[in-house]
Parts: C-alpha cells; sequence; structure tokens
C-alpha cells in the first residue's frame, strides 16, 4: 500500500487541486511529530466545495446493486457533505452522535478512535435509528480517512445494529490509500524530521 508522507520543514499549507480549482489547505499538527492539511471550512461552509464532492461522491455510488437504502455519518464535519449526497442520491441519512443524548432511547454504541480527537471518544446511535436501519445496506460517510479508526468503529455499530456496510465514501485520504474507502482525492501527512 504507498503511504504518502512528505518532511513537515515548517510547512503552513498545502494546496490541493480538485474540481477544477485550487483550494489551500493549513498545516496541523495532530502530534508532536505529525502533521496533516486540515481545513474544516472547506467541508464546513464551502458550499461549492461540499456540493462538487457530493456530485463526484454521488457518481461513484449512485450505481450499485443492490442498492444504498441510506447514508451513515458520524457528527460533525461530515454532516453538510453528507445532507448533499443524501440530495443527489435520493436516499435519507442517519447521523451518529459522540455521545448519549438526553433524548435518545435506547442508544446503541462502540468505542472510536481517531486521529483528529484526543483522548477516548465513543459513537452513539439512537435505537430509534438502530430500528430504521435494521436489514438495510448502508454507505459510511466521513469527510476524511487516515488510520481508517473511525470507519472500523462505524463497521462494527453498523453490524451491531444487523445492517450491511455496501459503501465507503470520504472526500479525502490523509497519509495512504484506503482501497475500501471511496475518496477524491490523497492528501499527504507531513513528518517531522529527526
Amino acid at each position: 500500500m504507498t503511504r504518502y508522507e512528505r518532511p513537515y520543514r515548517d510547512r503552513d499549507a498545502y494546496t490541493l487541486e480538485l474540481f477544477g480549482e485550487e483550494w489551500t489547505l493549513p498545516v496541523v499538527a495532530v502530534d508532536d511529530d505529525t502533521y496533516v492539511a486540515s481545513d474544516a471550512r472547506l467541508v464546513l461552509g464551502t458550499t461549492r466545495f461540499v456540493e462538487s464532492a457530493a456530485v463526484a461522491l454521488a457518481d461513484r455510488l449512485a450505481d450499485r446493486d443492490p442498492a444504498i437504502d441510506y447514508l451513515v455519518t458520524p457528527e460533525a464535519k461530515s454532516l453538510p457533505l453528507t445532507q448533499a449526497l443524501a440530495a443527489e442520491l435520493g436516499v435519507e441519512y442517519v447521523v451518529v452522535r459522540k455521545s448519549v443524548k438526553s433524548y435518545m432511547r435506547d442508544p446503541v454504541s462502540v468505542a472510536a478512535d481517531s486521529i483528529t480527537t484526543a483522548g477516548e471518544q465513543r459513537l452513539v446511535l439512537d435505537g430509534a435509528d438502530a430500528e430504521r436501519l435494521d436489514g438495510a445496506r448502508v454507505a459510511l460517510v466521513d469527510d476524511a480517512v487516515s488510520t481508517g479508526g473511525t470507519m472500523a468503529s462505524l463497521d462494527s455499530l453498523i453490524e451491531t445494529v444487523d445492517a450491511t456496510v455496501a459503501a465507503r465514501a470520504a472526500v479525502f485520504a490523509e497519509g495512504r490509500e484506503h482501497p475500501a474507502v471511496e475518496t477524491l482525492a490523497t492528501l499527504p501527512l507531513f513528518v517531522a524530521e529527526t
């Protein structure tokens, strides 16, 4: 599997060409030695980026046989993308929360691990959504996949509620390709030189 790592060298930005435009992403630290190109504003507020990503991912997911019944996404950065993608595909979507909410009944949860979230994390599905997904074919959607931890946790959660993962999609792969996930671009990890 090809890894996409580059020396950090005090880089403050990375330029990506996607959808016929250049996008400049700030390079931010995820730990003492590793940095990623990440700009939450692209997926949380740049409408033309989100809509372009949704159209491109819909082209890759539309012809699944049998069809996808629902999209499933973790909160929060992937919400605008998932809503736009659901509209493109003509399906509904379910949001997996990161904590139990007072309105939830019989929530189902699994532990999660993410490169961009410090500390222990959980993914929580409301029992009502678990019932909706029972027996359904779903596509898991996230803004980016790096270690694959969030996708693996979503897989476990979906298995728990007796649904089938028919596809996985993200705008970005970070640091390496993820053959099991439909992605639109691969971003390098930047590593501090020792």
